[in-house]
């Protein structure tokens, strides 16, 4: 593994980034990691920090990094799921290899390499909920101590009806161009995109400009959409059929925090069930925030995630 740190002035901890072989049937694959923090010096492990997409990178989340500067101190772990990012990419590969199983996979593997498996908290972000939701409920595991689902969804059916509730509050010509193009399928189209900026404006992230962060990650599925669009549609299906409310039940012995904003896209109904179905569970919605909270309110924000993980028991 080829790694470097890198220590800041002004207090910033140290960072190390390297990369983690994964080996899938066979192939040798490499995952890419950012480190901030030491994980020897956190009393309750880690915080894994899961990307959204599919198919963006871990930068855009990296405001987290404040949780590393707190008291007590948190390492935080970045990485780019393999296909995404500084990680390997496989844009020839056929759809049917991108499945939840393959990034849950991904994710043991950098839990055994960080030697974290019986100690360690998961903070999801979005399609990272859906994988940090996905991985409880498959492989059970027994170190997790905290988990937080940040503007995520417990099934695509109920997003789908909240984006529609929304979109109908868009003014009548941008919704005639979304539907135009979406039934003449050229939703990669200049004009599809312009209008869809305006929801995500309104539903996605409130600041103008954007960070540069997040138009980097995001730009990243443009640039290669191969895992994007597996996993959307398919047999996955995280656009069309995904849907975890009737197995919450094996996560729901894990504290866990609960954030969407208040002109987030994935509203309360969407992310409602896991408030329901999880036993110690604590719900937060930021009032002036749509779908990153962690730059519209980052103060606040990283207070909330902070408390949480110094907490005994969720509330």
């Amino acid at each position: 593994m080829a790694h470097d740190s890198t220590i800041s002035h002004g207090g910033i901890p140290s960072f190390t980034e390297g990369k983690i072989p994964f080996i899938v049937r066979g192939e040798t694959l490499e995952t890419y990691f950012k480190l901030v923090g030491d994980i020897a010096s956190c009393a309750h492990g880690p915080l894994i920090v899961l990307h959204g997409g599919p198919g963006i990178s871990h930068d855009y989340l990296t405001p987290h990094s404040d949780l590393a500067s707190r008291s007590p101190p948190l390492a935080v772990i970045y990485y780019d799921q393999v296909g995404n990012g500084r990680s390997t990419r496989l844009p020839s590969k056929d759809p049917s290899f991108w499945t939840i199983d393959l990034f849950v996979d991904e994710l043991e593997n950098l839990l055994a390499f960080f030697g974290v498996t019986s100690c360690f908290n998961l903070l999801g972000h979005s399609w990272g909920g859906i994988l940090a939701a996905e991985f409880i409920v498959r492989r059970q595991p027994r170190g997790i101590r905290r988990l937080v689902i940040t503007n995520s969804l417990a099934s695509a059916k109920l997003r789908e009806e909240a984006q529609v509730r929304l979109r109908a509050e868009l003014p009548e010509e941008l919704q005639e161009v979304l539907k135009n193009h979406e039934a003449a399928g050229t939703t990669k189209s200049n004009e599809y995109k312009a209008a869809m900026s305006v929801f995500y404006t309104k539903h996605v992230c409130k600041l103008n400009p954007f960070p540069p962060e997040l138009v980097y990650s995001v730009g990243l599925a443009d640039e290669d959409p191969s895992v994007l669009d597996a996993m959307n549609g398919g047999s996955v299906g995280i656009n069309i059929h995904w849907d975890i409310t009737k197995r919450i039940e094996l996560m729901r012995h894990v504290p866990t925090l609960l954030i969407n904003g208040e002109h987030d896209y994935l509203t309360d109904s969407v992310c409602e069930p896991f408030f329901w179905g999880i036993d110690r569970v604590k719900w937060v919605k930021f009032a002036h925030s749509s779908h990153t909270p962690y730059w519209e309110e980052r103060e606040r924000y990283m207070t909330v995630v902070g408390e949480f993980m110094e907490d005994g028991e969720a509330k």
